[in-house]
């Protein structure tokens, strides 16, 4: 049996993923998520463990980094930016 690769979504294909927003805190992290999942966009995050150990955000402790496929990216920036969720990553 193959081993599973979270990074791989159909077994023949690897998922490549680019940064699109950064955000401070579970809750706009889960906004922005449902959002571009409403648009078809698969979402991942990055970042999110610190908060459940410590529930607070300080000095950028509290970054989640949310991740869509490469394919999406441009979209989804655009998505974001006429939604005014704040600014996408360089």
């Amino acid at each position: 049996m193959a081993e599973h690769n979270p990074h791989d979504m159909d077994g023949d294909r690897r998922l490549d993923l680019k940064e699109v927003a950064r955000v401070q805190g579970p809750v706009e992290a889960e906004v922005i998520k449902n959002f571009l999942e409403s648009e078809g966009i698969a979402c991942f995050f990055k970042g999110l463990m610190l908060q459940t150990i410590y529930p607070f955000s300080a000095d950028g402790l509290g970054e989640i980094k949310i991740f869509v496929p490469e394919k999406d990216l441009e979209l989804a920036k655009k998505l974001l930016e006429n939604r005014e969720f704040g600014p996408a990553p360089d």
